[in-house]
């Protein structure tokens, strides 16, 4: 993982941090500011005018969505192109769980920015299995075609689920402790104890980005696949459909990240 992802990782518990020192950061990797400069000015960012330099894209956006969108672009040059797996597709979707994951923590009074770093690093367990084991992720990915059944059958080939997975490369990069049991809690949310808001959260964004990519009503698809959790939460799925982004928007500047 870049420099400057390691740097942002520890400005989550400060506000203080100088916007010029990001920018330099960023800039001493031409891949990634060229990345962040591409995704500064796409939609899902609405910039005012066209940002032109890492400076200017400081100065436009504010700390905490230059800090998100260098995090995005980190993600994506953090793991290599694999043989015969759909990265676009991928990258698409975890862009997605990380947009909906926001509002989602919004909603039961999570820090946002938190949940969409660990929206962004959700699934990347599955390209950890995709490296290990590309046959069996294959039969995964053939066999989980109802909404929010992979993980079930994850655990049921490889014996362990994708966020399980997230959380010990969460470890290893030294991701906040509060992520790493968020992924480890994701994987079954209800079970955990103690009790993760915030894995909850992942999870619900993750079926949330399952059911925008399909088609298929966002409450409706809750409710089949993780009633008993949204009850819990008492979340309010009306005032959650009013708050998601158009989907469009979440996915937004994909392209720009993976070239």
């Amino acid at each position: 993982m870049p420099e400057v992802a390691h740097k942002l990782l520890q400005s989550f518990d400060r506000e203080d941090l100088p916007l010029p020192e990001i920018a330099g950061l960023i800039g001493r990797d031409q891949t990634l500011a060229a990345k962040v400069l591409r995704l500064a000015n796409s939609p899902r960012y609405s910039p005012s005018h066209t940002v032109t330099s890492l400076g200017d894209a400081s100065a436009s956006l504010g700390l905490r969505a230059l800090r998100d969108l260098t995090l995005s672009a980190s993600m994506v040059g953090a793991f290599p192109a694999l043989k015969d797996f759909d990265r676009l597709s991928f990258w698409r979707g975890t862009l997605a769980v990380a947009a909906y994951a926001q509002p989602i923590a919004r909603a039961l009074d999570l820090d946002e920015d938190m949940a969409y770093l660990g929206g962004l690093m959700l699934r990347t367990g599955q390209l950890l299995m995709w490296m290990v084991e590309p046959a069996q992720a294959r039969s995964v990915v053939t066999r989980a075609i109802d909404l929010d059944s992979r993980i079930g059958y994850e655990t049921l080939v490889f014996g362990c689920s994708h966020p399980e997975v997230t959380a010990e490369l969460a470890q290893h990069w030294k991701f906040p402790a509060v992520l790493v049991e968020a992924f480890r809690a994701a994987n079954q949310p209800m079970a955990a104890r103690p009790f993760s808001r915030l894995a909850a959260a992942l999870r619900l964004a993750s079926v949330v980005a399952e059911c925008r990519e399909s088609g298929r009503p966002v409450s409706e698809g809750l409710l089949a696949v993780q009633g008993d959790l949204v009850v819990h939460l008492g979340l309010d799925l009306d005032w959650l459909e009013q708050h998601l982004p158009a989907h469009e928007l979440a996915v937004s500047g994909v392209d720009a990240l993976m070239h």
